[in-house]
């Protein structure tokens, strides 16, 4: 699975890059930097594990004015390291020290929701818990990341930003296209529809159409979904699942629906007004990239950062760069003194009623053996 990697293709117009990075040093206590502080001491160096083209940048200079910031506000050095190309290729690297109980040299790293990663980094014990006394702006996360299935009580992560997914239509072709169960049955759709590989994705929207909960799976309800999916497919309803090479044959008239992340259409949208995005009426999914602080890190220093980017002027700034959905309140009325039209943009900063309609997929069933053989199945692979 890439979902990442493919969503940051699209909206940045440049291939995720970033070399894979080698240990300088797999000791238990070498997190980041003053190696002989103690675990509840703030360190002088922090090293921030992120995707690429995820964090405000002044273009002429190079520089994050953000990280600058913080250096500036608290006298930590952030040593960012734009090295997590894909959550699989990331987490191959990692597992061996985590494993060992060794640290990697970070004290934040990054993972996704909608793949089993967060689920297994805490059930191995190979992140550390956040200290929140040193994190007052938690009261600053919106409610709808407040307890993912993954880590209900939000012990060990908080998000770093997050996208949505539904449908998008061609209007040239049809009118809105507002649930699965047009999406599957419309006869003017027929043959004109994609969705997504990803199974979080595709399985998740279509356990909202049937009334079951995505984030929290069940034999019946992933084989309900699976089979609804199977069907449209044998159907000739869908004829393709993609990841975000959606974008052409729905921009060109060949899809005239498709199933897409709420990040790839707002480049889309911005160069094709034609094409529309929307939460399905029985809901939507969100996924999440979130921070961890790892084995050997500094739950003190990571914990401080994670409080400065709550703050949301600072979470305004980087939402203005990066375009996906933050997870901090009062970023938008914030954005909105320096960029009324980013920050009225409803894909970047989605009111309530639409945040109150989306869900989260259950992590552990991202895991379950079964659930992906029967999913390659209806994939065809």
């Amino acid at each position: 699975m890439n979902p990442r990697m493919t969503r940051d293709e699209l909206l940045r117009r440049s291939a995720a890059a970033g070399a894979l990075f080698a240990f300088p040093s797999l000791l238990a206590a070498c997190g980041s930097g003053d190696e002989g502080a103690a675990e509840d001491e703030l360190k002088t160096v922090l090293n921030f594990a992120n995707w690429p083209f995820y964090i405000d940048i002044e273009e002429k200079t190079k520089k994050r004015p953000t990280l600058e910031q913080f250096t500036e506000d608290t006298g930590i050095k952030v040593n960012y390291f734009e090295e997590i190309n894909d959550n699989d290729e990331y987490f191959a690297k990692v597992q061996g020290p985590l494993s060992q109980d060794q640290g990697i040299d970070r004290d934040i790293f990054v993972f996704t929701d909608n793949s089993r990663y967060p689920g297994l980094l805490i059930a191995e014990g190979w992140v550390q818990k956040l200290d929140k006394e040193r994190i007052p702006n938690i009261e600053n996360l919106i409610d709808a990341q407040a307890s993912p299935p993954f880590d209900p009580e939000r012990e060990y992560s908080l998000p770093w930003q997050s996208g949505m997914t539904g449908i998008a239509w061609n209007e040239e072709l049809t009118g809105p296209v507002e649930s699965i169960e047009q999406l599957f049955e419309d006869p003017k759709l027929k043959g004109k529809v994609s969705m997504l590989l990803e199974m979080a994705d595709s399985v998740g929207l279509v356990m909202l159409a049937n009334g079951d909960d995505p984030g929290t799976v069940t034999d019946e309800t992933f084989q309900a979904a699976v089979d609804r999916v199977q069907a449209a497919v044998d159907s000739g309803q869908v004829v393709r699942f993609t990841g975000n090479d959606f974008a052409q044959p729905l921009t060109q008239g060949e899809f005239a629906a498709s199933v897409a992340w709420s990040g790839d259409m707002i480049q889309l949208l911005a160069d094709n007004p034609k094409l529309k995005w929307g939460v399905p009426a029985d809901g939507g999914m969100i996924w999440t990239d979130n921070m961890f602080i790892p084995t050997g890190g500094s739950p003190a220093t990571a914990s401080t950062y994670m409080n400065f980017v709550y703050d949301p002027a600072i979470a305004a700034q980087i939402a203005a760069y990066v375009n996906y959905v933050t997870p901090v309140k009062g970023a938008q009325e914030e954005l909105a003194k320096t960029d009324p039209e980013t920050a009225n943009n409803t894909l970047i900063f989605p009111d309530d009623n639409t945040l109150s309609q989306v869900s989260q997929f259950d992590s552990a069933a991202l895991d379950n053996e079964e659930y992906i053989t029967l999913w390659q199945g209806v994939l065809g692979q």
